[in-house]
């Protein structure tokens, strides 16, 4: 393997070019000695190489089903309802259906009818919902399964909140421990204390002996219980980018509708009212200058004016009482208006005249004007008796829509441009078209806003001359300008009340544009609300799904100026007639308000003395369902005289015009400029058009056109396309045989029909898209017809299948590019998906014969019709059958067998639900004759004519290949289902020659997206994903084995490619995009056969514990190779589960260190088995424990891979600190940058990290360095985490006897990495904490690394090609490309989490919930699998190596944050392995037991009382044990008491009161237990409690000055210097202090603490041996610091080096004294003392020498070249500043009365460090208490209040004297190794401190303290003040020492001050003599402070010393000097 990862290396430093890489890789697979795992011997068949799988259906076939038991047997096979026909009933919108019931409909009538009546027919398969396409595990679903966890409990949980429980309550009384005790003053209290407290409950079995087995028996059903039952619940849901297998069921095609406004008419009131006024509404788009809706007509007359026209009016219809209207608007923008006319009964006089009265009269002057109102009234009554059929234009007015909705206000209105707020996905697909056109400026929404009530109260009179639509799309324009010339017009005054509000989902009382009640219509008298039929703006493209046939007829102008006679009111009468006899004019034209539903004819309103009037009119008519060519609009013209005349008529008919309405079969519509005939027209006119000049009539304006007319159709039967219409007439021709018929201007007879159909399919590319869209089901169903039963003409059968299809392809194309923008996330259009799920029906599959009469006798009868047929025909229709059906003898010139076979009535399966669709067939009506037809079957013709296409249509084809594909699964799913042919055998169910077309179809395909990846990425994508669904479609249809070898085929063609391709990742994305569609089959698990006998036999127990199973797996020791095979993806494993097999082989492929565009690769591959196995965990099939296992199986070489790709994980327990465990990643491979002292060897690296894991580098588990196991692209942290959640996945549901077997098979390297994998495993799944969740949002934090990920890839270049990375980030970007986003789910679902960063408190509590439960599930399982390792390596020969390496990871899983729950378990495993191998832990040099004493000993201390019970049982059992062993356990003492010190050392929220409970109980354990009565162990256990307890008691005082570091630090010293007598002790507080110093920043101290530790551990090697090279002892580190001496005082009689338990630790060897100096180092430079690194260094190289460590020397040196260029340029480095403080007062306990110097950061100021003492002092006592005292003169206690503290600051230099300044000549060594200081205290001859500068002076005092600073602490005491000789006597003279050897040197001082006084008075004497009479007065103040010196001094000079003169010894002048040698500084 080493040789292997080397190569890997060696690949990653020289890749020169790809093409290198690639004729490596090919070489070797041409079978180089390699052991990468493209070609492992024991797989056999290399992994690029796809092997041959098994025959499916023949495996099945061999093992009967009921082989296996209970549930097992659904996995054998597919269900056997798996595939279904559902017939769903199509919604109908309406009460009423609104079909035609005319008797006789032509037969394009008939079949649109059909089209929108029938049921949609769906082919179903059964269990699809099962599938991760369908239903996918979203975060939603996981959410959904989540609910009901319990809360794990979590130590750092419980701290959080300390005072919440009363167990988490502080204790006061602990807070009382006074400072001033020395470290071992508490003893006595402290042993009452422990006999005191209440012990924690104890476990009942502890003490028994119990055998081994049952210990674990007992503990794995504990571990058992209450498990979750599935994992991957609790991980996060597979990402949403990666799911290309996602599917959504399409909706069912339904009616387009836009944004829908609903508006009410509430009241119409003028100043005056005096005759009904009608109203109109409709909505202009000015823009684009066209009207939008139909017009609605409303009446608000009160009943009393509308009695005026009783005369005319029939009893009004209720559909005309309508007063609210719902408008749909599909391209809302802010152009449109809603218009509203006025009209009101025809009068004399013209419109100005009609309208002065409203302008004029006023409301309020009523009264006065009542007489002319009379007239008024009276003038309206007569003419609305006399021409109340007639109205006149009156006035209008417009509403601006953008205004209502804008001031409204949309609640949800967003200033994000339009482009970013794009609705969710589902949105976009429901509503579909409304969205796609809204471009830049129109951002205009009608759905979202607040209702308005408007009153329009200004309406505008109507021009005569400026009636027509143009004229008002002018006055629309001119109102929207600020300077609007209607606003100087003036106005009629009137108040029009509307409501304007978006319409409501389903409005009650309804009315379709048809007058069909629209459900819900709850009582049909309720007066109706309109839909009004919408004109949209622009094309839409949507499918009709109803019958509508309407008709709109506008009259827009007429010009009678040369019509001779009193033609000047004119009205035109429209009428529909279906013949020429008046009485034949149909009731179809719609009423307007107030007046009858339909009506036989309708006035344009009349514009008063107008000759050539202009209309606004709109004629709505109802089409009947049959036009014929007699069916014609007839248009007369009518002067109406306004004043009665005697003898004249009221009407006088002045013209007649009509339009014919069919033409040659096409309905007639557009504009029209008609002449108008003088004459009634003569008989049989209705066929010709008026441009037909009659003989005998006369014409107006001699037959030009004066009548401009336009009709518009909206239908959903007339296509309206000339090529559409030609298209349909010629089928429908050919359906019902009725030639010779006319065709335009020709006449088609047989003859020609064929040559016309061609060119008729080539011409549909012609269609104009709109109509085509619209039509498009029934377009596709006559194309689908036309292949499937090819029309016989004149006998002859006309294969028209290619041109069918190449129409299809056509149209596909065109309704894709019309709907391009409502494409779903895969490219497929909705509109053609749900054309395939819902409408499609294969033509003549259905038994329609009536009576199901024996089709054999029917059938040749039918055919027999076809006179003249030749016999070839028969013959060559025989072959076909035969060859198509091997399973059918049919015999020459018989019926086509395979339709009779459908046609079996007899053959019905009655079960099942097929039935009812099948009989409801059978039930239809007989079709009119029976046309000879021969049947097809759509796949077969589909298949054929895709394998032979030419270029061109191949090509359209291609780009919807989808469509075809699916319209193939539906035609062959119903041929099954139909055909009776689900119990078919699969292999015989298709024809060969089909299934040949097939497989060249799928190689085509396959080669396209090959060949297209690197010109059309997209179109490749959507290729490879329809090619793969069509697969797995046909997984469900057709044989299997048949489908894998298509497989395979497809796995080669990609892998031939792979070799030669200029970016393989982009091909190996394609490839495991195809495999992870494959593998989404909602049967995946029964398609890889996972009850084949591949497995072995299972233990006949499943316990793990079973010995049979353990004895076998060691009795023989050649490994099975069965149980090899399952777990590694060897030949039989991949030929039997084959999906799995190359599921898990693209993982392996993209694992490999040499893959390219890896991470991609990596993510994609990791993403798709987790995909899986969350459907598993979720499946109902899969819940039972012994189908998971099965399940599981299939993914077990999963176990190998991630094994293998252990190097390249991310790493979890890399981290700051505690959390550096895993030593290979320190390998000393890796290059040093950043490094902290260049690289590290692992053990050092965890000496330095202070860790408290052994050094057991995972390489040292898997023996032998990983050299190089970093090479290849490692795994980001998201993708090693799925990885791994998938490898416990496997660990948790798998069979624990096989993996028992498997386990027993590996050799110990393999096994080391399987434990190294357990380790990540937990590290990875650690539980962060809930103060985790706070601080992160998780998701957007792992979008953009993910976003990262794939930046730094595509500049890197690993997925190649820009365009990929432009396409992506069009793709995935939510912003890019406007115009034609193609819409991925996973946009909207990442911008939806994304903007919302803050997640309630609930959503952060439900994520702490699952994160606690799937990081205890995840640490149970790797602690089942430690277990069954255990099991499995009792009796190997590497037994010791491995469970070294289990120990580790069960101590690790003890250190991580883990929950009580595992706890319990884990510490239960950890007895028991300590129990059954004792050795472990005691016998050798192993820093296991250190280990596991400070793990158990933090449990103990853990808020959580189940914990405490079960760490203290464990703690008790690790002493008991090891007193069993040798009768004392002075190991584990030893190591329990360092682990407390470190634990008090570094644990911030650390509970003693809870440790001490613990000790309690194992006091209490001691005392109880029987066994151990007769020996000193209780004895002993007692004494290691109370001394534990005693470090507890010290911990109290540390941790109430947990806030002041200098005192924090002292207690640290103090407890450090109470252990001078045990090293181990002594090293773990020195490394507490630094880490504490280097937490603070104290760089330089955390250095000394360092240097200090390794003159500690350099004392106890000197002792040990006698190198060279070694330094000896402290002596050696003086240069470093002279402190360092005082650890000389481990010497030879307070340990001897072999004692058990003493120096046993890492660092006490010349490893971990090298990792001391390094740290040094390292905190040395940090702090700037470059100076000191190079000391440091001089100790270490010659060890580093003696080692011949060159790499490291390397390193150093290169460190030393750094610190000598640092110190070369930054000659003014600033090291600190001190002050001197002084404390005064009873409050400050044993500080009082003490005097310190102070180390403070450079520069800090003398307020600075007052202000912080003061303040935290201040907290301390109180407020009003602490006084800084502003002077640096000596305090007299006496004058201080007592109740007070005082602290007085000075700040003080470094002293030298003259002959130390030689040689301290740098800035450094004036500032390294001080101990005296000066500070200067000012004062004046009369006692001021301050006076004139000539009487100024200063006294100097110099402090010494007893350390040189830089030293362990930031402050020294100050052990003498040199303020002068009298301090000087006061400390040495004033007490007569006790030992006589020092009477000598009192004596010499006390002569000296008796000299020295002597010597003052000469020098006063003297200066007196010799001074002027200026300094009299400074002399007389000499002379009053000598004598206040003699008098203090005369009472220590005069005491006399006895035995004075007593002689000494030569030999005790010898001890004395060595005396006070050793007794120096200490």
């Amino acid at each position: 393997m080493a040789a292997a990862e080397r190569r890997a290396f060696a690949h990653k430093i020289n890749r020169t070019v790809a093409a290198e890489v690639r004729k490596q890789v090919s070489r070797e697979r041409s079978g180089s000695p390699h052991s990468s795992r493209r070609c492992s011997s024991s797989l056999g068949v290399p992994l690029t190489e796809v092997i041959e799988p098994l025959d499916f259906e023949d495996v099945l076939l061999s093992r009967p089903p009921d082989a296996e038991p209970g549930p097992l047997r659904d996995l054998v096979e597919f269900p056997a309802d798996d595939l279904e026909l559902l017939l769903q009933p199509r919604e109908c919108r309406t009460t009423e259906p609104g079909i035609p019931e005319d008797e006789k409909l032509d037969a394009q009538v008939r079949a649109a009818v059909e089209m929108y009546t029938e049921d949609w027919l769906i082919a179903h398969r059964r269990y699809q919902h099962l599938s991760a396409a369908y239903s996918p595990i979203t975060t939603e679903t996981q959410r959904e399964r989540q609910k009901g966890l319990t809360r794990q409990v979590y130590e750092q949980d419980a701290s959080g909140d300390e005072k919440s429980s009363p167990e988490d309550a502080d204790d006061p009384r602990h807070s009382s421990g006074s400072p001033e005790d020395t470290p071992r003053s508490s003893g006595a209290s402290g042993i009452f204390d422990l006999r005191n407290l209440a012990a924690d409950s104890l476990l009942p079995s502890l003490l028994e002996r119990t055998a081994p087995e049952d210990v674990d028996r007992r503990n794995e059903v504990l571990r058992r219980q209450h498990r979750p039952r599935t994992l991957l619940s609790l991980y996060p849901a597979p990402d949403e980018d990666e799911a290309v297998e996602r599917c959504s069921r399409p909706e069912p095609p339904h009616e387009h509708f836009g944004q829908r406004i609903l508006v009410k008419c509430l009241s119409l009131k003028f100043e005056i009212e005096i005759e009904p006024i009608f109203g109109i509404l409709a909505l202009y788009d000015v823009r684009e200058k066209k009207k939008i809706s139909e017009n609605f007509y409303f009446d608000l007359n009160s009943d009393s004016t509308k009695g005026l026209l009783r005369a005319h009016g029939t009893y009004p219809a209720i559909s005309t009482l309508a007063r609210s209207a719902i408008f749909s608007v599909t391209y809302p923008s802010p152009d449109i208006f809603l218009v509203i006319k006025l009209e009101k009964v025809l009068q004399q006089g013209d419109i100005s005249e009609c309208c002065e009265p409203y302008m004029v009269m006023k409301e309020v002057d009523t009264a006065k004007n009542k007489e002319k109102l009379e007239k008024l009234r009276l003038a309206a009554e007569q003419f609305c008796t006399r021409l109340g059929r007639y109205r006149m234009p009156f006035a209008w007015t417009a509403v601006h829509l953008a205004n209502i909705v804008s001031s409204a206000g949309q609640p949800d209105r967003d200033s994000d441009s339009e482009g970013e707020r794009r609705p969710a996905w589902t949105d976009r697909r429901r509503r579909g078209l409304s969205d796609r056109t809204s471009s830049g400026d129109d951002a205009c929404s009608f759905s979202g806003f607040r209702p308005a009530t408007l009153t329009v109260t200004n309406f505008f009179k109507q021009e005569a001359e400026r009636l027509s639509d143009e004229d008002l799309f002018k006055f629309l324009a001119d109102m929207r300008r600020p300077s609007s010339l209607l606003r100087r017009l003036r106005p009629v005054t009137a108040q029009l009340k509307i409501d304007i509000s978006p319409a409501p989902e389903n409005p009650h009382f309804c009315l379709s544009p048809e007058l069909l009640h629209v459900k819900p219509y709850p009582d049909p008298r309720g007066r109706p609300t309109k839909e009004i039929l919408e004109f949209p703006a622009r094309e839409v493209y949507a499918p009709h799904t109803s019958y509508r046939n309407l008709l709109y007829v506008y009259p827009h102008s007429l010009n009678f100026s040369s019509r001779q006679g009193s033609v000047r009111n004119l009205t035109v009468r429209v009428q529909y007639m279906a013949g020429e006899d008046p009485s034949q004019a149909l009731p179809v034209v719609f009423g307007k308000s107030s007046c009858s539903e339909f009506t036989r004819e309708a006035f344009t309103p009349v514009v008063y003395h107008n000759k050539s009037p202009e209309f606004y009119e709109e004629f709505k008519l109802h089409l009947p369902a049959c036009v014929t060519e007699n069916h014609h609009l007839l248009f007369t013209f009518y002067h109406v005289s306004c004043q009665p005349r005697p003898g004249t008529a009221l009407e006088t008919p002045v013209g007649f015009t009509w339009i014919p309405l069919l033409q040659h079969g096409r309905l007639r519509t557009g504009p029209f400029c008609l002449p108008v005939s003088v004459d009634q027209p003569p008989p049989s006119y209705s066929v010709l058009t008026p441009d037909v000049a009659l003989p005998g009539m006369r014409w107006v304006d001699s037959h030009k056109g004066v009548f401009s007319v336009e009709l518009t159709a909206v239908s959903s039967v007339h296509p309206q396309d000339p090529h559409l219409d030609k298209f349909f007439t010629l089928v429908h021709v050919l359906e019902e045989g009725a030639f010779p018929i006319r065709l335009k201007d020709g006449v088609l007879s047989e003859g020609t029909v064929e040559q016309e159909l061609r060119a008729s399919l080539a011409a549909l590319r012609l269609t104009s898209p709109e109509p085509l869209v619209a039509f498009s089901h029934h377009v596709l169903d006559k194309l689908v017809r036309l292949v499937v039963r090819p029309p016989i003409i004149g006998g002859q059968l006309v294969n028209l299948g290619r041109g069918a299809f190449e129409a299809m392809a056509h149209v596909v194309s065109v309704v894709h590019r019309s709907l391009e923008s409502a494409q779903d996330a895969r490219g497929h259009c909705p509109l053609l998906a749900a054309y395939v799920y819902y409408a499609f029906r294969v033509p003549g599959m259905e038994p329609n014969l009536p009576g199901g009469a024996p089709p054999v006798t029917v059938q040749p009868a039918t055919l027999a019709r076809a006179s003249g047929r030749p016999a070839s025909l028969y013959l060559a229709r025989s072959k076909s059958i035969s060859s198509s059906n091997p399973d059918l003898a049919v015999a020459l010139g018989s019926v086509d067998d395979e339709v009779s076979r459908i046609l079996a009535s007899k053959a019905i399966d009655r079960s099942s639900n097929r039935t009812s669709y099948l009989e409801s067939f059978s039930s239809a009506p007989p079709a009119t004759q029976l046309r000879p037809t021969v049947q097809k079957l759509l796949h077969e013709e589909l298949a054929l004519q895709w394998v032979v296409s030419g270029s061109a249509v191949r090509e359209a084809v291609l780009q919807h290949a989808w469509f075809f594909f699916q319209l193939m699964v539906k035609s062959m799913t119903l041929h099954l289902i139909l055909g009776q042919r689900l119990d078919t055998p699969r292999k015989i169910r298709f024809p060969g020659r089909f299934l040949d077309d097939i497989a060249a179809l799928v190689g085509n395909v396959g080669m396209e997206v090959i060949t297209r990846v690197y010109k059309d990425v997209e179109l490749a994508e959507r290729l490879n994903a329809s090619l793969a669904f069509f697969l797995s479609d046909l997984l469900s249809l057709a044989d299997r084995g048949f489908v894998f070898s298509m497989v395979r085929a497809h796995y080669k063609q990609v892998a031939s490619r792979l070799q030669s391709a200029p970016n393989p990742a982009l091909l190996l994305t394609l490839r495991m995009d195809f495999t992870r569609i494959l593998c989404s089959h909602e049967h995946y698990v029964t398609l890889n056969l996972p009850c084949c006998p591949l497995s072995p036999p299972a233990s006949p127990s499943p316990s793990v514990s079973s010995t049979t199973s353990q004895s076998s797996t060691f009795s023989s020791q050649a490994p099975d190779s069965k149980v090899t095979s399952m777990f590694e993806l060897s030949g039989p494993f991949r030929q039997q589960h084959f999906l799995a097999g190359l599921l898990l082989t693209e993982l392996a492929l993209a694992l490999e260190p040499e893959a390219e565009g890896a991470s991609l690769l990596h993510k994609k591959a990791i993403s798709a088995v987790h995909s899986l196995l969350s459907g598993h965990d979720a499946d109902p099939r899969y819940a039972e424990a012994t189908v998971k296992t099965r399940v599981a199986e299939l993914y077990l070489p999963l176990l190998s891979l991630a094994r293998d790709t252990l190097p390249r994980l991310h790493d979890f327990a890399e981290g700051p600190g505690q959390r550096s465990r895993l030593a290979s990643m320190l390998d000393s491979d890796t290059e040093g940058e950043g490094d902290i002292g260049g690289t590290i060897n692992p053990s050092v690296a965890m000496a330095i990290a202070g860790g408290p894991l052994a050094p057991g580098s995972r390489g040292s588990i898997s023996q032998g360095p990983a050299t190089g196991s970093r090479s290849g692209c490692p795994l980001s942290a998201e993708s090693s985490r799925t990885l791994l959640v998938c490898v416990l996945w496997v660990l948790k549901n798998a069979e624990p006897a096989l993996l028992q077997h498997w386990a027993a098979d590996l050799s110990p390297p393999q096994l080391g990495r399987l434990l190294d994998l357990l380790y990540l495993c937990l590290a990875a799944f650690e539980y962060k904490g809930k103060k985790a969740f706070e601080r992160i949002n998780s998701l957007t934090f792992k979008k953009s690394l993910d976003m990262k990920a794939r930046l730094e890839e595509a500049i890197l270049g690993t997925i190649g090609a820009r365009q990929e990375m432009v396409r992506r980030s069009r793709e995935r970007s939510p912003f890019g490309n406007q115009e034609n986003v193609r819409w991925r789910k996973s946009i909207t679902h990442w911008r939806q989490t994304s903007d919302r960063v803050d997640k309630t408190k609930e959503e952060i509590e439900h994520e702490a919930l699952v994160d606690g439960n799937l990081a205890t599930e995840a640490s149970l399982v790797v602690l089942d699998t430690l277990e069954i390792i255990v099991q499995t390596v009792m009796l190997s020969e590497a037994r010791e190596s491995v469970l070294g390496a289990v120990l580790k990871v069960v101590l690790y899983s003890l250190g991580s944050a883990q929950s009580a729950l595992f706890l319990q378990h884990g510490l239960a495993t950890q007895r028991a392995l300590v129990s059954k191998f004792p050795e472990l832990l005691f016998e050798e040099e192993t820093e296991l037991c250190a280990d596991l004493c400070l793990r158990l000993l933090r449990h103990c201390g853990s808020r959580i009382s189940t914990i405490r019970t079960h760490a203290s049982a464990s703690l008790y059992l690790l002493m008991r044990q090891n007193f069993e062993i040798g009768n004392n356990f002075a190991r584990v003492k030893m190591q329990v008491t360092m682990s407390l010190s470190s634990l008090v050392g570094t644990t911030q929220n650390f509970s003693e009161e809870h440790l001490r409970r613990s000790l309690k109980t194992i006091l209490t354990y001691a005392e109880e237990d029987v066994g151990l009565r007769d020996s000193t162990f209780a004895e002993q256990v007692q004494d290691l409690m109370f001394n534990l307890h005693m470090i507890l008691t010290d911990t109290v005082k540390m941790k109430e000055h947990q806030e002041d570091p200098e005192m924090l630090i002292d207690l640290m010293y103090r407890i450090a210097r109470g252990y001078q007598g045990s090293p181990d002790l002594r090293l773990t507080w020195l490394q507490n202090m630094a880490g504490k110093h280097a937490e603070l920043g104290n760089h330089a101290e955390a250095a000394q603490c360092m240097v200090h530790a390794a003159a500690l551990v350099a004392e106890y090697l000197a002792l040990l041996e006698d190198s060279r090279h070694l330094p000896v002892g402290c002596v050696s580190f003086q240069n470093i610091s002279s402190n360092v001496l005082e650890e000389s005082a481990i010497s030879d009689d307070i340990l001897s080096p072999d004692e058990e338990g003493f120096c046993s630790g890492k660092y006490f060897t010349e490893l971990g004294l090298v990792g001391l100096l390094e740290q040094a180092a390292v905190y040395f430079t940090m702090g700037g003392l470059y100076e000191a690194v190079n000391e440091v260094y001089k100790t270490l190289i010659p060890i580093l020498e003696a080692h011949r460590d060159y790499k490291k020397l390397a390193a150093v040196h290169g460190k030393l070249q750094e610190a000598f260029t640092k110190i070369m340029h930054q000659p003014q480095r600033v090291f600190g500043t001190y002050f001197r403080v002084g404390f005064y007062g009873a409050r400050f306990g044993d500080l009082d009365e003490q005097e310190f110097v102070y180390k403070e950061p450079s520069i800090t100021k003398l307020a600075e460090i007052s202000h912080r003492l003061e303040e935290f002092y201040t907290e301390r006592f109180g407020e009003d208490v602490v006084e800084i005292v502003k002077d640096s003169n000596p305090v007299d206690k006496t004058k201080l209040d007592p109740q007070k503290a005082y602290i007085q600051i000075t700040y003080v230099e470094p002293h030298f004297d003259t002959y130390e300044l030689k040689d301290r000549v740098t800035y450094f060594d004036r500032n390294y190794g001080l101990r005296t200081f000066l500070f200067c205290t000012p004062f004046t001859p009369d006692g001021r401190a301050h006076g004139e500068l000539h009487e100024q002076h200063k006294r100097k005092t110099l402090l010494s303290t007893d350390h040189a600073f830089p030293y362990i602490k930031t402050r020294i005491h100050v052990c003498h003040r040199e303020e002068g000789p009298l301090e000087v006597a006061q400390v040495f003279l004033a007490e007569i020492p006790e030992d006589p050897k020092l009477f000598r040197h009192h004596n010499k001082l006390r002569l000296c001050f008796k000299d020295f006084c002597k010597k003052c008075e000469d020098a006063l004497r003297k200066n007196k003599a010799l001074i002027g009479p200026d300094q009299k007065e400074y002399h007389r103040e000499l002379e009053r402070n000598y004598t206040r010196l003699r008098e203090a001094l005369q009472p220590l000079l005069t005491q006399r010393l006895p035995q004075l003169l007593a002689p000494t010894t030569a030999s005790l002048r010898h001890s004395l000097n060595r005396a006070s040698f050793r007794k120096l500084d200490l």
